[in-house]
């Protein structure tokens, strides 16, 4: 009886081997043939914002390059958390994609106690598309127009207040880097998003408002708002008079939001490589390049493995920030 039991372990075993290796080889013979069928581009955020433009811009040209539409679909919630949840739980195959970004896969995981995901090890990250500053903005009767007349005025008045659209967004965050690294005491006035915080600033209820570049372009171009400085690690094309928080003397500050392209965990190598030559290429179109410069974008330029890399350093520095300004993690 226990021959026999043994007999039939092993066969067990064998056939568990050969699914696995029949497995792979499906998997492998599917990549040749990648893609044969339409993509799903799964955008975390709700229509019409800055994921969703990136996204849509980005997926038509691909999708023309492919001969095979990206179809973009819209799945917000918690955060960025559960359109990237339904990615990494998918099939490893190349057809269900999604915009990975600094809420979902950087600074926000570090703000939350328990992910329903793993922002690293849960997805293969095959692109960056593309980074855009946030930028310190004030009302033009404010009386620092420099990083160091700023950092000079919140030391002598403490606490200076800033607003953002929220906690645990990247301008946010971008705030209390600051706060960290110039030394100095900013106190956050959380908003239901960007644009009360932006009236309370032309209004002069607060000093000061972190947000997007693109989105106060328009009042900074009107002379109803300043900028101090961007959060970039050099000027941005689409406010090249404005200077970094390094050129201000505050060296090695940046806190940009960030986009990309990742998968789940497990894609086979040719559909990573293939989308990422395809992604590159269309992020090199000259039309697609103006149009990321004209919002603000400086075009992303990474391999997998950079991009890979870069994911796991945000995730670390985010951390960090979080634990020396003692923000509650929820």
């Amino acid at each position: 009886m226990k021959k026999m039991s043994k007999s039939v372990s092993i066969k067990r075993a064998a056939a568990a081997l050969l699914g696995g290796v029949a497995a792979v080889a499906s998997l492998s013979v599917a990549a040749q043939d990648y893609p044969s069928r339409s993509i799903r581009l799964v955008v975390p955020f709700p229509p019409g914002g800055t994921t969703d433009i990136v996204a849509r811009l980005v997926a038509d040209k691909v999708g023309a390059r492919q001969g095979r539409p990206l179809v973009v679909e819209n799945r917000p919630g918690a955060g960025g958390a559960i359109g990237a949840e339904a990615v990494a739980r998918s099939a490893p195959d190349g057809y269900t994609l999604v915009v990975s970004n600094i809420a979902s896969n950087g600074s926000g995981p570090a703000l939350r106690a328990a992910m329903p995901y793993d922002p690293d090890r849960s997805f293969a990250h095959i692109a960056l598309l593309g980074t855009v500053a946030n930028a310190l903005v004030v009302h033009p009767d404010f009386p620092a127009k420099t990083v160091q007349e700023f950092i000079a005025h919140a030391k002598a008045r403490p606490p200076v207040m800033f607003g953002s659209g929220g906690v645990g967004t990247s301008a946010h965050l971008a705030g209390e880097l600051l706060k960290v690294m110039a030394g100095i005491d900013l106190q956050h006035v959380p908003y239901k998003g960007a644009a009360p915080a932006m009236a309370d600033l032309l209004g002069k209820q607060i000093p000061a408002v972190f947000d997007g570049l693109p989105a106060v372009l328009a009042q900074v171009k009107a002379g109803k708002l300043r900028i101090i400085a961007v959060t970039s690690p050099a000027r941005s094309p689409a406010a090249p008079d404005a200077q970094t928080f390094a050129e201000g003397g505050v060296q090695g500050y940046q806190a940009t939001s960030w986009f990309g392209i990742s998968g789940p965990a497990g894609l086979p190598t040719p559909v990573v490589d293939r989308l990422a030559s395809d992604i590159g290429a269309v992020l090199k179109l000259p039309e697609v390049a103006q149009r990321l410069t004209d919002l603000g974008f400086a075009p992303g330029n990474m391999t997998p493995a950079e991009y890979q890399g870069f994911v796991r350093t945000e995730l670390a520095k985010w951390a960090d920030v979080v634990k020396r300004a003692g923000i509650p993690v929820q």
